[in-house]
């Protein structure tokens, strides 16, 4: 990338999106009903903070790669293959944009993630647990 201007997040967070089909809430849980996998990148903290959609699959930002190459000897027995649908999710639906287009490097080019994240889920009504910040 010599020579190349820097780029600023949100030109690479613009990029990334540009790669996706990015689905909301609702459209989300309904893949996942059909069998998709809900991944939830958010650390443990914010977790507990917020709260977590029940079934989600619990995988971490800074392992995300290893857990769904279909060719890694870390990978969950979920990643199957590259045909798996991911659906990645975090708090508000930037991070898991750049994990989604992560996942695409990899050859996962069915992975998305949902706009509004976690929050939006929760805004929607959609099944989730509540967490220390939720207010009574």
């Amino acid at each position: 990338m010599l020579g190349d201007m820097p780029r600023s997040i949100d030109e690479i967070l613009a990029a990334a999106r540009g790669r996706l089909d990015r689905l909301d809430p609702r459209a989300a849980h309904a893949e996942s009903g059909a069998g998709a996998l809900l991944v939830d990148i958010r650390p443990a903290a914010q977790r507990a903070a917020e709260g977590e959609i029940p079934g989600a699959l619990i995988v971490e930002r800074n392992v995300l790669e290893w857990r769904f190459d279909p060719q890694s000897g870390a990978r969950l027995p979920q990643a199957t293959g590259h045909d798996v649908r991911v659906i990645v999710f975090c708090s508000e639906g930037y991070t898991s944009s750049l994990a989604a287009a992560s996942l695409h490097d990899l050859g996962l080019t069915r992975a998305t993630d949902v706009v509004g994240g976690f929050k939006a889920w929760r805004d929607a009504g959609l099944p989730a647990t509540a967490g220390s910040d939720s207010a009574g």
